[in-house]
């Protein structure tokens, strides 16, 4: 079980890979998510498109409402619902893509906290991607993202080496 935040979920779509996303992995997230998820759509941008497509393919994501609440000067309240949530339902992965949070994230929630990233890393290990696609669909999700020279960029090519 992954429960995945908006950031993870915006970053997916993005280089349109929600679909494998959702196939190969039983995933999970919070009404807050959704919450901004509908919020982002509003925006005719990239973030706005990926948002409308997470919002379209919500019949393959389990969502939750989740009790109580987790916020802190770097934990927003969709990334502490989904920490919450990782407790209440054992999942093995929260993935966010917010370095920031990162920290105090891997302190409250129990499983592995990881970036998007990773996830292009366990589809190459699960044979569904070949490592030189998901090098160039990070390398896209970079530009999309404006993550090119910042330090989430270099740790998801760490993950590659």
């Amino acid at each position: 079980m992954i429960v995945a935040d908006t950031s993870a979920l915006i970053s997916l779509a993005t280089v349109e890979l929600l679909d494998i996303f959702l196939t190969e992995f039983d995933v999970h997230t919070t009404e807050q998510v959704i919450k901004e998820l509908e919020d982002t759509s509003e925006y005719d941008d990239t973030h706005g498109k990926a948002s409308k497509t997470v919002l379209d393919d919500l019949n393959q994501i389990t969502v939750h409402q989740v009790k109580g609440k987790l916020e802190s000067s770097r934990i927003d309240s969709g990334e502490g619902a989904c920490a919450l949530l990782t407790k209440e339902i054992g999942a093995k992965f929260l993935v966010t893509d917010d370095l920031r949070a990162l920290p105090e994230l891997q302190a409250v929630a129990d499983p592995r906290v990881a970036i998007s990233p990773i996830v292009l890393k366990a589809l190459v290990k699960r044979e569904v991607l070949e490592q030189k696609e998901a090098l160039n669909k990070l390398n896209e999700l970079a530009e999309q993202r404006n993550w090119l020279g910042a330090p989430i960029y270099r740790r998801a090519r760490d993950l590659f080496e």
